[in-house]
């Protein structure tokens, strides 16, 4: 390709919206542009980049025997109720109807769809396993989207979904999968990622994992020890908290006037944080049901952790007058005098595990010193005790017992083991050796492509551009003309270009003519791995500059070993990405 005919410019200043490195030098280096809030068209730059993240998704999915498929990006909204997620999932599903006033969706992944391939393919045990997988576009009406293409609306996902006899038979499959996205990641040149244990969300399934590529802008905050053993995500991360027990002494209603929160009520009474008891009122938003959590003042409730618990699908804060017509007291609310038949009641390990703790008196001004979970709440039945809290950075490992460390990470895939969730809610079913149906056991893989592409910037940058991977970067050598026009620069790079070509190098050639700095900025911009300089200087001692993207020293290279010495350095750069 000439760069006098490629589309796309580069800009020299930064988008006004942009907080991220790969936000800016993907606009600023004209890889896509801004369609709407979280819509964004490719530029021939980005498209190549983008083609060949999904074939290296195609050959590490069909090596472990994916069957690649098509799968429609509108749907029949009865597919969704056959699953029961239609009303489960929240605005960020696109609803809309037809001109025959047929209710349709836009979809934001494609459970339903699959299965009910799936069930009209798939009859018996002989036909399994099966993985079928498909490179679509998807649309999630994201409220807020931000940072370029790691937060949008539309997205393109790679989408797998396998089809077991058996939870032991998914399992095994499942751990195929989780290495063929350890190949994926690092064959495209993610240099620092980690696999991490997760919360299944709405997908539903009991084990989930997240590949995380670790960067500072990460929207996903990751807990790990410090050997690694220990990765998990903020929402469902543990620690191996300690909570000591000391002589109970005598419950004591005191006055605490004008003291609602946690900071107030321990410096009026001269207590720490963790001596004080925190309530927290939620709602189903669904159902309206109230939750009451009880956990120790110095930590805060993790509302994933609660909301799998209590098995709700969006929780919302509770306001005051709810909260009252339960006969609760705003601010000073109690275990003590609060109604289990009311209100679903939560009380975290910390407060059975600690003692003499304040709490709330469910009246104005006042809380109790002294509370003591065992001895005075009775309807100890009634109550759900468990772990609700939030990790935090230095918290001791459930593995070790050595201090947590806080990372950021962009998620670029994540994989679920769905078990039957889908297929028995939907009927997809098989027939064993005996003619006896059974739900097929199910597993889901995703990758955002356009999310790894941001991912690989976030990692490999400098203050100029991207620094791109041999394996997908848009091409892999750029030659730069210096006075074209000159001692034949123009002439012998055309003569570069067109044998690079033949020997199947991608090439890329400024033949612009442009000044040097100006040439020299687009480069960098476009993070071409490889760059080989023409100009009059060094023809005339027989030869051309050659230069590695992201290392500060150039070399000379005669003119008539130049293309062996560039296939030569492909070669090694590719090599360096293999698993």
């Amino acid at each position: 390709m000439r760069m006098s005919k490629m589309v796309g410019r580069r800009l020299k200043e930064d988008p006004k919206d942009a907080r991220t490195i790969s936000h800016k030098f993907l606009i600023r280096g004209g890889y896509a542009r801004p369609v709407s809030a979280g819509i964004y068209s490719l530029l021939p730059l980005g498209k190549r980049i983008v083609a060949k993240i999904e074939e290296i998704i195609r050959e590490e999915m069909n090596r472990v025997d994916g069957q690649e498929v098509l799968m429609p990006v509108v749907l029949p909204a009865d597919l969704w109720q056959e699953s029961g997620r239609y009303e489960s999932v929240g605005d960020e599903l696109l609803r809309f109807k037809d001109r025959n006033d047929k209710p349709m969706l836009l979809a934001m992944t494609h459970e339903e769809a699959v299965v009910q391939l799936a069930r009209t393919e798939l009859t018996s045990y002989k036909q399994l396993p099966v993985m079928l997988y498909q490179i679509q576009t998807k649309y999630r009406d994201e409220a807020r989207p931000r940072a370029g293409l790691i937060r949008v609306r539309e997205f393109t996902m790679k989408d797998a979904y396998s089809f077991h006899v058996s939870q032991a038979d998914l399992e095994t499959y499942y751990m195929r999968v989780h290495e063929a996205y350890e190949r994926i990641f690092k064959r495209l040149g993610m240099r620092n990622f980690i696999s991490i244990e997760s919360n299944s969300g709405m997908m539903g399934g009991k084990v989930s994992h997240e590949f995380m590529a670790i960067c500072d802008c990460g929207e996903d905050t990751i807990f790990v020890s410090q050997d690694y053993r220990y990765r998990a995500n903020r929402e469902i991360a543990k620690a191996a908290w300690k909570y000591e027990k000391a002589p109970e002494l005598a419950l004591e209603k005191v006055h605490t006037p004008g003291t609602k929160t946690i900071e107030d009520v321990a410096a009026y009474l001269g207590v720490r944080p963790e001596d004080t008891g925190k309530a927290v009122f939620y709602q189903d938003k669904q159902t309206g049901e109230l939750i009451f959590a009880l956990i120790r003042g110095d930590f805060e409730v993790n509302e994933t952790k609660l909301q799998n618990l209590v098995k709700v699908s969006e929780l919302g804060f509770a306001d005051d007058e709810s909260i009252r017509a339960i006969g609760c007291e705003p601010g000073y609310a109690s275990i003590l005098s609060i109604d289990p038949g009311k209100v679903k009641i939560v009380v975290d390990n910390s407060i059975a595990g600690s003692s003499n703790l304040v709490v709330g008196a469910n009246e104005p001004d006042y809380h109790y010193k002294n509370f003591n979970f065992e001895r005075d709440f009775a309807r100890h039945g009634e109550v759900i005790v468990a772990d609700i809290a939030t990790v935090r950075a230095g918290d001791p490992c459930v593995l070790d017992g050595t201090p947590l460390q806080m990372v950021r990470g962009i998620e670029i895939g994540n994989i679920f083991q769905l078990g039957t969730r889908y297929s028995e809610a939907m009927n997809c079913c098989y027939l064993d050796e005996n003619g006896k149906s059974h739900p097929m056991v199910m597993g889901c893989y995703g990758i955002g492509v356009g999310r790894a592409m941001a991912a690989v910037i976030e990692q490999a940058n400098d203050q100029y551009g991207p620094i791109w991977p041999m394996s997908i970067a848009p091409y892999q050598v750029e030659i730069v003309s210096l006075t074209p026009e000159r001692d034949d620069c123009g002439a012998v790079s055309e003569t570069l270009y067109t044998e690079l070509s033949k020997r199947g190098v991608e090439v890329l050639w400024d033949d612009r003519g442009e000044k040097a700095g100006f040439m020299f900025s687009d480069a960098d911009l476009m993070g071409i791995p490889l760059r080989i300089v023409v100009s009059p200087k060094t023809l005339a001692d027989g030869e051309v500059e050659f230069k590695i993207r992201g290392e500060k020293e150039s070399v000379r290279v005669k003119l008539d070993e130049i293309c062996d010495f560039v296939e030569v350095k492909i070669a090694e750069k590719l090599a360096e990405l293999e698993p």
